[in-house]
């Protein structure tokens, strides 16, 4: 039978695939990179977003503008905001150092203990959680669960919810200080009210969500716990004033790890969250290339469905969202956006906003970069997902229960 031209081509076109296909196999054999499909179609969706974000922004500014705003906005983070928190930490760093080594730490969980088994189903030694994670930041209430003479206290499922019960109060002092700080202390008192009303919808929630799937958990984490709750004991050696200095200096030393520890939230995320939310500041429209500029997506989203933003929080500013958006990533980053809120004169912040924002922040604290790695140091990885849907209900919470404290007490005062 003779051979059509068809044939001739189907068989050509058999024998390139054969060899593409014998090329690729080859090349993977001797590359020393390994691609799989499911790496690949992620790195073609992650370039997808990078530059169309980055496309959009340059589109609109130019991209020389662009990238000096960018550059301009995290060099000013650093110097204006970054500084001044971290210089807040040292403080606050020393002086917490200084109420554990002289026992006001434990003055104030004796006066908090019998509040913990009515308001969050915990046992009294969980106070001190409350306050070392208010003094410090969130991983705190870790080392303290980790350890034996803390956690034998506890239900399994009860030790699970301190992850949302110890990060409702993370880097607590430091927000109050800062707000504080910025002329807006009322504001931040009734923010602090507001948190502990979100802390107790996030860990009983928490609590209620654990035990619902995995009832097992209802148990003791040490099943020969007995007898009445212990002191976890912090130990003094040396006379009052080298106790004094070495408090100083070691609190300072923690809270400049804390500032540290905050600087890449802060340029990294305060950067990117305020090019979504400021536009231009040329008196013409125009872009100069300068601090502080973007493309207002966030704020033009959020006047859209302002209405719903100031019943629930009083918020007179679509941009000011932009807060609790930062404080679930970081609340040192969320902190950095509040300067440029009071200077920037078509914002409106005033103490309300003030008291939804701390209550916000410190509810939140960056939950979600510190919920994963807290619930796999615990060995519960399974619940990460409960814990971070449990704490978001309890943030929201917390910034509605501001907003509505502050309006009743304006109306009584």
């Amino acid at each position: 039978m003779a051979k059509t031209k068809y044939d001739t081509e189907k068989r050509s076109t058999l024998s390139y695939h054969h060899l593409v296909e014998k090329f690729f196999k080859i090349f993977e054999r001797n590359s020393p990179l390994k691609f799989t499909t499911k790496r690949s179609v992620e790195a073609i969706i992650f370039l997808i977003l990078f530059f169309a974000f980055f496309g959009l922004l340059a589109w609109k500014m130019t991209l020389p503008k662009m990238l000096n705003t960018f550059m301009q906005t995290a060099y000013h983070l650093l110097l204006e905001t970054v500084f001044y928190i971290m210089a807040i930490c040292v403080l606050m760093g020393a002086i917490s150092k200084l109420l554990t080594e002289f026992g006001v730490v434990r003055l104030l969980e004796n006066l908090l203990r019998p509040l913990m088994k009515p308001l969050y189903n915990l046992p009294g030694v969980a106070a001190l959680g409350a306050v070392m994670t208010f003094l410090s930041d969130n991983p705190a209430i870790i080392s303290l669960a980790k350890d034996k003479n803390f956690s034998r206290y506890f239900k399994k499922y009860q030790l699970v919810s301190l992850t949302n019960f110890g990060t409702a109060f993370g880097m607590g002092l430091v927000v109050i200080a800062f707000m504080t700080g910025k002329g807006f202390g009322k504001g931040a008192l009734v923010g602090v009210a507001g948190a502990i009303i979100g802390s107790i919808i996030s860990t009983r929630l928490m609590q209620r969500s654990t035990l619902k799937t995995y009832p097992e958990l209802d148990t003791p984490v040490d099943e020969d716990t007995g007898g009445d709750e212990q002191q976890i004991s912090f130990k003094s050696e040396g006379g009052v004033f080298q106790r004094f200095l070495n408090s100083l200096l070691d609190g300072g030393k923690d809270g400049v790890g804390i500032g540290l520890a905050i600087i890449p939230g802060v340029l990294c995320i305060s950067t990117i969250v305020m090019m979504l939310t400021f536009g231009p500041s040329g008196a013409d429209g125009t872009y100069e290339g300068v601090a502080y500029e973007g493309v207002p997506i966030i704020t033009m989203l959020a006047d859209k469905i302002n209405i719903i933003f100031k019943w629930l929080f009083g918020f007179e500013s679509g941009a000011l969202i932009s807060f609790p958006i930062t404080a679930l990533g970081a609340v040192g980053a969320a902190l950095g956006l509040v300067p440029t809120f009071i200077e920037n004169p078509d914002i409106i912040i005033n103490n309300n906003a003030i008291a939804v924002f701390t209550a916000m922040g410190m509810c939140w604290s960056g939950y979600l970069s510190t919920h994963t790695a807290m619930l796999d140091s615990l060995g519960y990885r399974k619940l990460i997902g409960k814990a971070i849907g449990a704490h978001t209900i309890g943030g929201l919470v917390a910034g509605i229960a501001a907003h509505w404290l502050y309006v009743l007490l304006a109306l009584i005062f």
